[in-house]
């Protein structure tokens, strides 16, 4: 048995041996096993203690409890004996030792100091037997449980048991919501009596009476909630609820933390004080008697800094009323977050200015700066942005420092490193990251990694247990290395349990507190296998192994070994074999990219080595995070003089986006800016510290730990300068009283004179009441922005004076208020005629149409509204211009405006019609341009396969807001019962489920946050009957057929039964059928289906008197079906019985097709149309036709061979589609054929086609040129129709200047000009083949990025250094020029060389003339132009431009491809076709 002692916080070391453990210790834990040897730890008190300890006399029975005795004979405790049993079991005999004591007589207590070391030696313990104190301890067991259920039922008896204090059976949670979102707590109390409840903000209690606006109270059957309406930043607060009864009381608490928008600055709706005004809860405080008010004045607008200046922020505060040694909380946060003083920031709170000072500036500091000043009754606030610039770089073209560089997974001797990637990369792309690490307590920093890092983060091994360091990060590219970045805050190389173990206890003063340990032997125990293996992390550059320690690993520590093994062998080889690692986790470096490991793990300590774990998964060295992609569409809007709102569309699929930098560009200057360096996460941005008047461009890149995304399509410019001016200084233009009805009247107002150059897209309307001539506060009406420019408000008191003001709000934020309107009597009209209609707009603008919309009055009259009136008139024309629309009132509030001219601009107004008369119009609406927009679609009916009826509209404007809304006859559906909307990307659809009469009406959609993108489809009577015939022959559809049954005789006597279907599938049956009785394959008929051609046959031997009657082909195929029958009677019959023995030895029959026209495609992509004839002769004439024009039969085009009729169409285009027909003539009679090349029928030759070139398609090679590198395969043809995508990464890749595609003759070609590292990996062309298409892949990286690189860097530098001034084509020529026939081209080319070169124009190779057709320039010895007036068809060809100098010659190569439209070709075809027939 090994027994061990350990002291804690114990000086003495030889006296430990001597001490044994007492009874009276808190807990003493013992474990059992089969051995004889067993563990014991126990607490032992300090010597102080131990006087206090009550000592008591052996018991009769001679329960030997041993004392323990020091060197000076005193006794210091107990003995305690080593058990083999369980804690519950120790803890079981410590009480019947304690009640034996209890009965022993008082004279025992006289004889304690009698005992001496050797009487008390002689008793021993007597010991239980494990069975009887087992036995023992379960009877006390269910003694007690007895007891206790006993004393329960007592309880439920008696009265007073029935009432209870309040208890929370479901507590509310905690929320945490965007701005202008509702919450809901929710709970559940019991109690009875039953309890009352209250809530609480802040301790404050809330009176939802007095702000319905804000707060809803229920309460239902013990179930309580609390609404929170339109959260603020403001009701970022702790919220309790109370519960009371006579027996006690009870709380919960939850909180509410509101995010607000990030983006800096942004405008935020002002609220008036009083009515809406939450700014702060007007709750008295208790504690003094008074509600407290906050001020903050002289706030701190938006601030620029610099790296390493200082910044100071501050307010001024006034709390009123002032209470003697009262001070409110003053909190600073940034970007949501509480600061707390430090080394880089320090507070100053002066009793009336709150000032927040940041010593050293850095990037990490930017970000959204919020002062909140808390009181007794509630809180305010104030938020504005801090910018922090770059410091100056020591060499022009390095990057800038890194920024937030962080700890993570801390271990033993292993941390992972993280940072942000910074905004400004220097003068060419970040080549990687250098992490440098230091040991707090000392200057020296240590590089971690002898090669750059590409990845944002970086495992850091090598650490020395138990000591902390600090970490810092270096950017590097061609130019040079950044400054480091701010250091991290410090952290300690130590397990993670230990970690979490020192948080949990922290350190206190020595208790003397003794364990004492009598274990098994563990040393020589070998440790088991380490489980759960896995590679947590895999980039190109390292792979992060994890792991979780044995159960098995003795009384020692373990390390372990890492080993590897490259798949498709099965030698493993140790990674680390001079050193084990002491954490459960690795990093592996040095690993070859693109080849595949396996790993697996060994423990070790002083006893040996385990046995190795599982080994993990084939794991591919390569980076496993791509770049994100580029964002989308950048819209830039007005803002402040000096600031301009930014808002993008998200990267798609971005994985671990860290966020986006948006960068600024003065129109013209060529110069990017950053706006913001640190990333933010949100999709809207304010760029601040922008020059008024400037016309500004921007543009979007997303960041992720993989580095940059490539920089979104620059914004439209915008000019820097207020969004929303002032309103109009004299009184409110156009604002009115519309109608006034005791207490409501209904107000009206004109848009701004000025809207930043954004749509204004709502309003704010607030109000004051006027008594005894002074004005009173002013209330918001409205809290959520109205569209429409008129206002319904409610709840006013008669005979009181209002006064209204109104603010426009947009997209940038809300304007300043209008000045108040006059005062205004609320009093109710006596007119008996309606008011005005309001609320005016349109939809489904078109160039010759519009529908126009309106809300009815909202005082109607002394009758109801029997309908409306429609007036119109051109915008820039006079009140006499005014003209209705409609003869007759509508009833409906919607009407269809028809006869406008495009390009006109248009007003309307509405007036509405009760019994009484005609009312007062409405205010006039916004012009309206008619014009029908590029891209505008239209709803449109579809009937599936399955015959179910739905009306489809898409939209390619959507944005990430964009939603699509039906309404039925321009009123919101609510009732679904008789369709589903069903949406998907930029398509939606509504699909009937039982079409009928009660679905007529008109059907419109419209798509949110676009342009006005809507449109409508009015289903009426005859539509609806249309549709349903479709939907029938869908349901059950009919197989169509080329030729119906028909009837030949052959030689011998054979008869030819046959027909032709246009399609059919390859589970197409035909039942044979004669007089209804069904004919099978046997000595008399034979039967033959081809079910490629559609053609079916029937061949009887003989034909007889009894087969006079009706033969019958029917054809199922799936669910559409198929009928064709032939009638043989009568004469018909007998005359072919009769002509039977003079069809043996003299058959004459007329030629006929054996086969239909079909197509085919050959391997150099020409499409023959096919057909198989019979029984021609020399005289018989063959007539080929399109479109029922003949087709000249020409030597190439046209072929007869071996009863194989062919037409050849070589380089199909569109303008081969057609209806192709074949007609047999001569004296014996004439047949045809006819293929259907138009719609599908030309979609499926161009699919084969398609399949051909496709599969024809070369690997992709790399090419490298003095300019660039060029990826590049052939096809044997290429088609204008044929799609074809290339992608980098999986990714789809965008057109820019420096990465071109593009087709030159048979080759598809990609063009990377001035590549980087950023254009390594994957690059694959994915050719359209029909159906899902063939991809040829090429990973450029490696070895092949190695020699392409070189090979462009050697061709650049052969060209610019050993000849600089060789003559070169510099630029300005395109790759390929399709231009229509009829239109001039004019074309110019860059020229560089020294001496001046000489120029010249090839076309295919020979060199042009300048002549009336061509005319060629070359001015001041640098542009070279051509210019070719009117091309036609024989311009089409290859040009060059060719220059030439001493030092050599080059030449640049573009095609010309002229075409001539569908209209004008098939004009110009059929009048040649005209004169070759006269």
């Amino acid at each position: 048995m090994v027994k061990s002692c350990q002291v804690f916080g114990s000086p003495v070391g030889s006296s430990v041996k001597k001490t044994a453990a007492l009874w009276s210790l808190p807990y003493i834990h013992m474990s059992s096993s089969v051995s004889d040897c067993c563990s014991i730890r126990a607490s032992v008190q300090s010597v102080k203690a131990l006087e206090e300890t009550d000592l008591r006399l052996l018991s009769k029975k001679g329960k030997s409890t041993y004392l323990a005795l020091d060197t000076d004979s005193e006794i210091i405790g107990y003995v305690v004996p080593v058990f083999r049993s369980s804690h519950a079991f120790a803890k079981e005999l410590l009480e019947s030792q304690e009640e034996e004591r209890k009965e022993e007589r008082i004279g025992y207590v006289a004889m304690r100091n009698l005992f001496t070391r050797e009487d008390i030696e002689m008793h021993r313990m007597e010991k239980k037997t494990r069975e009887k104190i087992i036995r023992e301890s379960a009877e006390r067991i269910a003694f007690s449980r007895k007891m206790h259920e006993k004393e329960e039922f007592q309880k439920k008896m008696n009265a007073d048991s029935l009432t209870h204090p309040p208890e929370f059976m479901v507590k509310p949670r905690s929320y945490t919501v965007w701005e202008n979102q509702t919450v809901t707590f929710h709970c559940t109390v019991a109690g009875w009596p039953k309890p009352r409840v209250a809530w609480y903000k802040n301790n404050v209690l809330i009176d939802a009476k007095a702000y319905p606006h804000k707060y809803r109270v229920e309460s239902n059957y013990n179930m309580h909630s609390l609404e929170i309406k339109n959260c603020a930043f403001e009701d970022t607060a702790q919220y309790r609820i109370s519960a009371l009864n006579i027996k006690g009381e009870s709380s919960a608490v939850a909180t509410v933390v509101v995010k607000m928008n990030l983006s800096a600055s942004a405008p935020r709706r002002s609220y008036p004080s009083s009515l809406s005004d939450c700014k702060w809860e007007s709750g008295i405080c208790p504690e003094y008697g008074v509600t407290f008010r906050t001020h903050i004045m002289d706030q701190f607008s938006v601030s620029f800094g610099r790296e390493g200046e200082t910044m100071s922020l501050g307010c001024t505060v006034v709390v009123y009323p002032r209470v003697k040694h009262y001070q409110p909380e003053v909190l600073w946060y940034r970007n949501a977050t509480l600061l707390k003083p430090s080394k880089w920031v320090r507070m100053h709170w002066s009793g009336d200015r709150a000032t927040l000072t940041l010593t050293h500036l850095n990037k990490e500091d930017e970000g959204l700066y919020t002062l909140r000043i808390n009181t007794k009754s509630g809180f305010d606030s104030y938020s504005a942005y801090a910018f922090v610039q770059d410091a100056d770089v020591e060499v022009d073209g390095v990057p800038v420092a890194p920024l937030d560089v962080r700890c993570q997974d801390a271990n033993k001797d292993y941390v992972v490193v993280t940072w942000k990637q910074p905004a400004v990369e220097g003068s060419s792309a970040i080549l990687g990251y250098f992490v440098d690490r230091c040991e707090v307590g000392s200057d020296r920093w240590v590089q971690c990694n002898d090669t750059p890092v590409k990845f944002a983060r970086f495992p850091v091994t090598g650490l020395v247990e138990g000591r902390s360091y600090v970490f810092r990060v270096r950017a590097i590219n061609y130019a040079g290395i950044s400054r480091p970045s701010r250091i991290s805050e410090p952290v300690v190389a130590m397990a993670p349990a230990e970690r979490a173990y020192l948080r949990s206890h922290p350190s206190a003063p020595w208790t003397a507190h003794i364990i004492v340990t009598e274990e098994e032997p563990t040393v020589g125990v070998v440790p088991g296998k380490p489980s759960d293996l896995a590679v947590l992390e895999a980039t190109k550059s390292y792979v992060v192994l994890g792991w979780k320690p044995p159960f098995q690993r003795g009384h020692e520590g373990v390390m372990y070994y890492v080993e590897k093994c490259v798949l498709g062998t099965d030698s493993w080889q140790r990674v680390n074999t001079g050193m084990p690692v002491k954490s459960p986790r690795f990093a592996l470096f040095d690993l070859a990219e693109g080849k595949a490991y396996s790993f697996r793990v060994r423990c070790c300590n002083s006893a040996g080595v385990g046995e190795p774990s599982d080994s993990t998964e084939p794991t591919t060295v390569g980076d496993k995070l791509d770049l994100p992609a580029a964002p989308g569409r950048v819209v830039a809007t007005r803002n402040t003089s000096t600031s301009v709102v930014v808002s993008w569309e998200a990267s798609q699929e971005a994985k671990q986006l860290v966020g986006y930098y948006i960068e600024v560009s003065v129109v013209g200057s060529g110069v990017w800016k950053p706006c913001n360096n640190k990333p933010v996460k949100v999709t809207r941005f304010v760029c601040h510290g922008l020059n008024t008047g400037d016309q500004c461009v921007f543009r979007v890149k997303a960041v992720n730990a993989a580095g940059y995304s490539q920089s979104s399509k620059e914004s439209d410019s915008v000019e820097v300068k207020a969004a929303i001016g002032e309103w109009d200084d004299s009184a409110p233009a156009g604002f009115r009283v519309v109608e006034k009805v005791r207490d409501i009247m209904v107000v009206e107002w004109d848009q701004p004179k000025f809207s930043g150059g954004v749509e204004v897209t709502g309003y704010f309307l607030d109000v004051r009441s006027i008594k005894e001539g002074k004005p009173g506060q002013w209330h918001e009406v409205n809290t959520k922005a109205v569209s429409i420019r008129s206002y319904k408000v409610e709840n006013l008191k008669e005979n009181v004076l209002y006064q209204f003001q109104v603010r426009a709000v947009n997209m940038a934020g809300v304007s300043t208020a209008s000045k108040a309107t006059v005062a205004i009597e609320c009093k109710e009209y006596t007119i008996t005629v309606p008011g005005p209609p309001v609320g005016l707009h349109v939809t489904e603008v078109r160039k010759n149409s519009l529908v126009l919309l309106w809300e009815p009055p909202e005082f109607q009259g002394r009758s109801n509204i029997t309908g409306y009136y429609v007036d119109i008139k051109e915008a820039d024309a006079g009140d006499e211009a005014w003209r209705g629309v409609n003869e007759k009132a509508v009833p409906s509030k919607y009407l269809k405006v028809t006869g406008l001219k495009g390009g006109v601009s248009y007003v309307f107004r509405v007036c509405a019609q009760n019994l009484v008369g005609v009312g007062h119009p409405s205010q006039v609406s916004a012009p309206i341009l008619a014009q029908t927009r590029p891209g505008t679609t239209e709803i449109v009916a579809d009937v599936d396969d399955n015959g179910i009826i739905s009306l489809v509209f898409e939209c390619s404007e959507m944005t990430a807001e964009s939603q699509f809304v039906w309404s039925k006859n321009y009123e919101k559906i609510t009732d679904y019962s008789r369709f589903t909307v069903q949406t998907a990307g930029g398509k939606s659809r509504v699909v009937f489920k039982d079409l009928s009469v009660e679905d007529l009406g008109i059907y419109s959609c419209v798509v949110t946050h676009t342009d006005g993108v809507s449109s409508s489809y009015a289903l009426d009577e005859e539509g609806l009957k249309h549709l349903l015939d479709i939907s029938h022959q869908h349901k059950f559809p009919i197989i169509p057929f080329a030729s119906e049954l028909a009837v030949e005789l052959l030689d011998k006597g054979r008869v030819r039964f046959w027909l032709q279907a246009e399609k059919v599938s390859a589970n197409c049956q035909v039942d044979y059928v004669f007089n209804n009785m069904s004919l099978s394959h046997g000595e008399k008929y034979s039967m033959h289906f081809d079910k490629n051609t559609g053609i079916i046959e029937m061949f009887m031997e003989s034909l007889e008197l009894e087969d006079e009657g009706t033969f019958c082909f029917h054809l199922v195929d799936g669910k559409a079906t198929g009928t064709s029958s032939l009638v043989l009677i009568g004469e018909g019959t007998v005359r072919l019985v009769e002509w039977r023995p003079l069809l043996v030895p003299h058959l004459h029959i007329s030629p006929h097709f054996v086969e239909y026209l079909t197509f085919k495609v050959t391997p150099e992509c020409n499409v023959l149309l096919t057909c198989k004839v019979g029984n021609m002769r020399k005289d018989t004439e063959i007539f080929w036709s399109k479109d029922e024009q003949d087709i000249e039969e020409e030597e190439e085009k046209v072929d007869f061979k071996d009863e194989i009729l062919t037409l050849n169409i070589s380089k199909i285009s569109r303008k081969d589609a057609g209806v192709y027909q074949v007609k047999l003539r001569d004296d014996r009679g004439k047949d045809k054929s006819i293929l259907n090349l138009t719609d599908q029928g030309f979609q499926e030759v161009m699919n084969e086609v398609f399949r051909v070139i496709a599969n024809s398609s070369t690997e992709l090679q790399v090419t490298s040129t003095a300019e660039g590198i060029i990826i590049h395969t052939s096809v044997v043809f290429y088609s204008e129709e044929l799609p074809i995508g290339w992608l980098h990464k999986d990714s789809k890749i965008s057109q820019s200047d420096r990465v071109q595609s593009g087709v030159t003759e048979e080759q598809l070609w990609l063009k990377i000009k001035e590549p980087t590292e950023k254009d390594k990996g994957k690059y694959t062309i994915n050719i359209f083949d029909g159906k899902d298409g063939v991809k040829r892949v090429l990973d450029l990286s490696g070895q092949v990025w190695e020699t392409a690189y070189e090979e462009f860097q050697r061709l650049g530098n052969s060209c610019l250094l050993l000849c600089p001034d060789r003559a070169r084509v510099i630029g300005g020529l395109p790759d390929v020029v399709t231009i229509q026939e009829g239109k001039s081209l004019n074309l110019t080319g860059n020229i560089w060389g020294n001496p001046v070169p000489e120029v010249s124009w090839t076309k295919n190779e020979k060199q042009l003339v300048a002549d009336e057709h061509y005319s060629l320039k070359f001015e001041a010895g640098k542009f070279a132009s051509i210019a070719i007036a009117a091309v036609t068809t024989v311009d089409s060809g290859k040009y060059s431009l060719v220059v030439k100098n001493q030092y050599g010659t080059e030449s640049g190569n573009f095609t010309v491809s002229v075409y001539i439209p569908e209209s004008e070709e098939a004009e110009e075809e059929g009048a040649e076709k005209k004169d070759k027939k006269e």
